[in-house]
């Protein structure tokens, strides 16, 4: 397997981890995202993209972030959605090493 179909295989694996814990097992609620987020980003401590994760930790913005990524308004993220995120993160983190 190549280096992007593992990561697309963790990236899939990791968000069923955690949705479903308290509903639609194909969607995450706010506090599984939270969760994720807490227990998954941990190790993206480099200026903007620890700035940038420290801000989406408490409760106000992961409300914030959750409003910005629920396209279809039923209050859960779903794969797509989430993938969306990840894709946030990751140009976030890019562009900073950009200009390292």
């Amino acid at each position: 397997m190549s280096e992007v179909e593992k990561a697309m295989v963790s990236i899939i694996d990791v968000f069923h981890q955690y949705s479903g814990k308290e509903g639609d097992k194909h969607k995450l609620k706010k506090s599984e995202l939270k969760e994720l987020i807490n227990n998954e980003l941990i190790h993206l401590t480099l200026a903007a993209c620890f700035l940038f994760l420290q801000e989406i930790k408490d409760q106000e913005t992961v409300d914030k972030v959750m409003e910005a990524l629920d396209c279809d308004g039923d209050a859960e993220c779903n794969f797509q959605e989430f993938v969306a995120f990840i894709a946030m993160v990751t140009a976030a983190c890019h562009k900073f090493f950009e200009h390292v």
